[in-house]
């Protein structure tokens, strides 16, 4: 029984950390398979994180329990909106598309650390009121065992998070939507002589992303952090980029990913109730998450193949 209550809170760490990064390595997926790499999210998610606090902290008083519901569907529409920089920059004037993302990611923690001073005059907010809680499942948490690992103490973003990574295999595999994203980023001439207008996909793809980005950064944020500062989004989303790589680009690739960093972050909590890691310092264990990242993408565990057109500039023809 004690192994059972050990594997649920280690279990339920790692999920935690993970929700965060599916939101956000599923947003990566629909860019990159629309052909357009995005570097930039780090960036959504820092944007997400800023709305999802800010917005939390100036109407907890008026949504209540709702609030971080409302608060994260407000970073959802602020950071697809923001996306559509690296869009404009990337699709329409074919700028290089690393350079791009990575310019989205000083752009934001420029946005949000700027208006944070303004707005709290401090380098950051306060603490949020109305986070999100972690509950039991009504019934499901009585089942023997798996109610306790799997209905018990997470999030409800947490189970959002795991469907909204089959809807999204259901959308792109599925779906004639999903067919015309693919095809936008395998051979986007060939998309275009059929009729697919691969500037608009392209477009619908990245502002996906950006609405992922942000719906994760708000997660992490009202679920974790609690408050915004330069600090709050360190890394997550160069961790969810690297879930869609070592996830090849799709959705449920990119869950089990996102599940694996997720324990990696949740290391530095749980390695107490791990025999063989009580003992490792914890700055071994902070580090974690970013060595099995650079393991990851350096093809240690296996390699990927990209779709064919990502990164790759199209020149709009006739349509």
């Amino acid at each position: 029984m004690e192994f059972i209550e050990v594997f649920s809170r280690i279990l339920g760490s790692a999920v935690i950390f993970a929700t965060p990064l599916i939101f956000t390595a599923l947003g990566g997926v629909f860019s990159e398979r629309s052909g357009v790499i995005n570097i930039g999210l780090e960036g959504l998610m820092i944007m997400g994180a800023f709305v999802g606090i800010v917005f939390n902290l100036t109407f907890h008083t008026v949504f209540g329990a709702a609030t971080p519901w409302i608060s994260m569907l407000a970073a959802v529409i602020v950071s697809a909106l923001f996306s559509l920089v690296h869009a404009a920059a990337s699709i329409t004037f074919r700028a290089d598309q690393v350079v791009s993302g990575v310019a989205i990611n000083f752009l934001a923690l420029g946005i949000g650390l700027f208006l944070t001073k303004q707005w709290y005059d401090k380098g950051q907010t306060d603490f949020i009121k109305q986070p999100f809680y972690s509950s039991d499942v009504p019934v499901l948490n009585n089942i023997p065992i798996v109610g306790e690992m799997l209905f018990s103490g997470w999030y409800w973003t947490s189970y959002l998070a795991i469907a909204m990574a089959f809807a999204a295999w259901f959308v792109l595999y599925k779906t004639p939507f999903g067919l015309r994203l693919r095809s936008v980023g395998e051979h986007p001439m060939a998309a275009d002589t059929n009729g697919i207008h691969v500037y608009r996909m392209r477009y619908i793809g990245v502002m996906i992303s950006g609405a992922l980005g942000g719906l994760g950064g708000s997660v992490y944020a009202m679920t974790v952090a609690l408050n915004f500062s330069h600090g709050t989004i360190l890394g997550q989303g160069f961790i969810s980029l690297a879930a869609v790589i070592f996830g090849k680009w799709h959705p449920l690739g990119a869950l089990g990913a996102a599940i694996f960093f997720g324990f990696a972050q949740s290391l530095s909590i749980v390695s107490s109730d791990i025999a063989f890691l009580e003992d490792v310092p914890s700055v071994f264990m902070l580090i974690a998450p970013y060595v099995l990242t650079i393991l990851a993408l350096a093809g240690f565990i296996g390699r990927a193949e990209a779709p064919k057109s990502l990164g790759e500039a199209y020149i709009k023809g006739n349509r």
